[in-house]
């Protein structure tokens, strides 16, 4: 076993990171020489001889050209600074899962894996038991001062980035401004159908009623036809999940919540029938839209852009700026962004966490990575969260794709208005990663540029208002915990979907409410409900 304790002490480093020092020796990679003093910023260039690295990961579809990540000129200004070179593997677009799996139960490894660790069976820990990629905590204390510094001065980050027993296993996409940047999603309605309806922006659920009442009933698009869809959604799943952002204002979530610091199953507590007797009479009503369980994009896109749709969940651009571009001609055509409906104590609720400073996303290095390698893999990966890094991940190349000015940047006519005729998130990917995953840390100077309409930036501050506190953080299972719950999880939702659906379409009664708890319990949702307290109590002891 390596002397890892006795090596980061010598290197003087911070409890916050020695508390990773648990751990298989196979999941350890070979550890720096005895002694060795941890830098303070990275030299450039950082290999004075020509290097590669063999990165994996997935393409995105943003990126137009038919090379991926080679293509995007903060990798190509970034092998300029560094000295190192990348070499890009990326499986098929729709098939990462499956060539991810492959890889890692194959004989030949990349140096480098980008990928959503979350997605992986037995999660990180199996793969570092099974020696396919190492742990990283002595690495970053040694050899990444930037990504290093982030960890000792913000404790969340800490918390997030860390598993169980404290090892760091990845080079994050961050977004340590967390709450800005993660509230970009909402309720969205018709700004001028409340306008010409004399009605406010709803807050509580009454409120709602009496919007998605009058969208209705009150012919707000002009054209003398009871056509309008108060409430309507994209991309049916073919259930009625879609409604549970209305959910938080009962008191619940549709899947497993907190209450306090104790977790519970939303759907099996009292409020979730308040939740659906309600839903069943907006349904009853026609405020609903009878195809939210199949709708695809097509089908949404015509009930917005032919003022069919009063009100929708959607985030600041494709929920906004899509159709604010698509109708610019209509100069009655409107959106707002909603609060987050209040609970009966009139706090405004969310359906998910907005602190989440450490995304699921990550580069990790394989046990395959050359050891004289490591050091300089390291000190790469850690350049994206330096200043110089942290700018050309984010806003691509200074006077190409930005300019700066004051506090603030602005994305040039390249982006907002490309001449190619790409879209803003098309050009921007070709430039950065900030419009689509990481891993740096991602800058809320990004979002400010690119959100062009007032309308997009007063739903982002409402957005933030909201509490989040009914969410659980990202928990960490254990291989035989998350075998257990998908076991048992599987034909809970699969009932939950199914009863739900009949519940507000009419088909099955209320009164039949209490057997659908205890039919949900007679599943193993205890057990399953254990199995998060457990992991939301070793969260919060890291």
């Amino acid at each position: 076993m390596k002397k890892f304790l006795s090596l980061m002490l010598t290197a003087v480093m911070t409890t916050g990171l020695l508390a990773g020092c648990g751990g298989s020796e196979s999941a350890d990679g070979p550890a720096p020489e005895e002694g060795e003093q941890a830098i303070t910023e990275i030299p450039l260039p950082i290999v004075e001889e020509p290097m590669t690295i063999n990165y994996w990961r997935a393409n995105d579809a943003k990126i137009a050209s038919g090379n991926g990540f080679t293509d995007v000129k903060a990798y190509q200004e970034k092998e300029k600074r560094t000295g190192i070179k990348v070499n890009f593997t990326h499986p098929p677009l729709g098939q990462q899962k499956d060539q991810f799996n492959l890889l890692v139960t194959g004989n030949e490894l990349p140096d480098v894996i980008y990928y959503n660790w979350a997605d992986v069976s037995g999660g990180p820990e199996k793969l570092l038991a099974d020696g396919r990629i190492i742990k990283l905590n002595e690495y970053i204390d040694l050899y990444a001062p930037n990504l290093k510094k982030i960890i000792e001065e913000d404790e969340v980050v800490r918390k997030q980035i860390s598993l169980d027993d404290g090892t760091i296993f990845m080079f994050p996409y961050l977004r340590t401004d967390a709450v800005k940047l993660n509230a970009t999603t909402g309720i969205v309605l018709r700004k001028d159908w409340l306008e010409k309806l004399n009605l406010k922006t709803p807050t509580t659920i009454d409120e709602w009623y009496t919007v998605l009442k009058a969208f209705r009933e009150e012919d707000p698009n002009g054209n003398g036809k009871k056509d309008e869809l108060p409430f309507t959604a994209n991309w049916g799943p073919g259930n009625m999940s879609k409604l549970y952002d209305f959910a938080p204002s009962f008191g619940v979530l549709g899947g497993f919540q907190l209450n306090g610091d104790t977790v519970e199953y939303g759907p099996i507590q009292p409020g979730f029938k308040d939740f659906l007797e309600t839903m069943q009479k907006w349904y009853a009503e026609g405020l609903i839209d009878p195809e939210i369980m199949t709708n695809d994009g097509k089908a949404f896109d015509y009930k917005i852009t032919n003022h069919q749709a009063g009100a929708y969940y959607g985030g600041v651009f494709s929920g906004m700026a899509k159709y604010l571009n698509l109708m610019a001609d209509d100069p009655e055509f409107d959106l707002v962004g909603a609060p987050w409906p209040k609970d009966a104590e009139g706090i405004s609720r969310s359906t998910f966490r907005f602190d989440t400073k450490v995304l699921t996303y990550g580069e990790a290095i394989t046990t395959s990575a050359d050891e004289d390698k490591i050091k300089a893999i390291v000190q790469w990966m850690d350049y994206n969260y330096s200043p110089e890094g942290h700018d050309l991940f984010n806003f691509g190349i200074e006077g190409e794709s930005y300019t700066v000015e004051g506090d603030s940047i602005k994305f040039t006519d390249t982006i907002l208005k490309n001449p190619d005729g790409l879209t803003y998130d098309q050009a921007l990917a070709g430039y950065a990663l900030s419009i689509m995953d990481g891993p740096m840390n991602q800058d809320t100077r990004y979002l400010d540029g690119l959100m062009a309409f007032e309308q997009q930036q007063e739903a982002n501050k409402v957005w933030m208002e909201a509490d989040y506190s009914l969410a659980l953080p990202t928990l960490r299972k254990t291989e035989e915990e998350a075998r257990k719950e998908a076991q048992i999880m599987g034909q809970v939702t699969t009932y939950l979907d199914e009863m739900m659906t009949k519940f507000i379409l009419g088909d099955e009664p209320l009164t039949n409410f209490e057997q659908f708890v205890e039919t949900i319990k007679g599943m193993g949702i205890e057990e399953v409900i254990k199995i998060n307290q457990d992991a939301y109590e070793r969260y919060q002891a890291r």
